[in-house]
């Protein structure tokens, strides 16, 4: 470890790293796609705390020009019934596994602490789908999300794009591509602990590649998973770090983790934002470890990040309304 990561884990996620090497299961890298997803969503059951009550939950398909994708819309009790903001949420996974379901107790903290609608969207997932069918799922998808948000009882002005991870990564190229493509108006964008270069470059990566759940291994799979060749590497749709421009992007909330090989390549791409003009609210949470958000059944600190999450997108929100005005 260099001199620059000098903070110590939290104790709940060291016992958690514990837990899983005693347990003896085998790495998610080495696993078939579906073995893989399997063992992803029972491990995510155990460390989740029971979701919170919403006052609706809606399963929905989005029609693409590609596919049909499966989507998941949640209205808190604190939401007004109409012109509330909208947050397209991708969920977490590496491209390869994750889902609507593995993220639905994220999705329901999100919305809580928003006050506001959000919408889970489950692209399509590699090595079946390669690069870029989940970036085109993501475009469609807010796409969609803007043209039908006074129907789901949204305003569209209040379109907020989302993820965590591989999501985090899908919603900042998401956005890069409204901007880009005449898309929708995207309010914000929330990054948690995304991917934005896939070079596996950052001093991070070597750090924290080994013990702290997120392995350099499994980043590697996949990524080769994703990745059609290695041309794709420096595609900005995959690496959106390396995007031409920066300037002209929404708003941002970009969150990381001290523990996680993902960090530096997070704060990069919140520095390159803040060059570009762009207002960045970024927050580390130095003892925490890749993934953490998902784990409220062990961790109070993810609590505390969903809900300073959800109220920077809602305080976000308040500022687009006054902007509208």
């Amino acid at each position: 470890m260099t001199d620059k990561y000098t903070t110590q884990i939290e104790p709940e996620f060291a016992q958690l790293i514990k837990a899983a090497k005693k347990s003896q299961l085998p790495e998610l890298h080495i696993l078939a796609p579906d073995a893989a997803r399997s063992q992803y969503a029972a491990g995510v059951a155990l460390i989740a705390k029971g979701p919170p009550d919403m006052a609706s939950v809606k399963d929905l398909r989005i029609e693409t020009p590609e596919t049909i994708l499966p989507a998941r819309l949640y209205r808190p009790h604190s939401a007004p019934p109409k012109a509330t903001s909208l947050l397209v949420y991708f969920h977490g996974g590496g491209w390869s596994f994750g889902s609507i379901d593995t993220h639905d107790h994220i999705c329901r903290h999100l919305a809580i602490a928003f006050d506001g609608l959000v919408l889970s969207v489950g692209y399509r997932l590699a090595p079946e789908y390669k690069f870029p069918a989940a970036v085109e799922d993501a475009i469609s998808a807010a796409t969609w999300a803007s043209d039908n948000a006074r129907t789901l009882g949204a305003d569209p002005a209040k379109l907020f794009l989302g993820g965590d991870s591989a999501g985090g990564n899908l919603a900042a190229v998401a956005a890069i591509a409204a901007r880009d493509m005449n898309g929708p108006p995207v309010a914000g964008q929330l990054l948690i602990y995304p991917a934005t270069d896939m070079s596996m470059g950052f001093a991070s990566h070597t750090a924290f590649g080994d013990d702290y759940r997120l392995t350099r291994p499994l980043m590697v799979w996949s990524a080769l998973n994703y990745l059609r060749d290695g041309r794709d590497v420096t595609d900005p749709r995959a690496s959106p770090l390396l995007a031409t421009s920066h300037a002209n992007l929404p708003p941002a909330i970009v969150i990381t983790a001290g523990f996680d090989p993902l960090h530096d390549e997070g704060e990069a791409y919140a520095n390159i934002l803040r060059k570009a003009g762009i207002d960045v609210d970024y927050i580390c949470y130095p003892g925490a470890v890749h993934g953490f958000i998902g784990m409220t059944g062990v961790s109070q600190t993810a609590e505390e990040c969903l809900a300073f999450a959800g109220r920077t997108l809602r305080a976000a929100a308040y500022r687009s309304s006054e902007t509208a005005e």
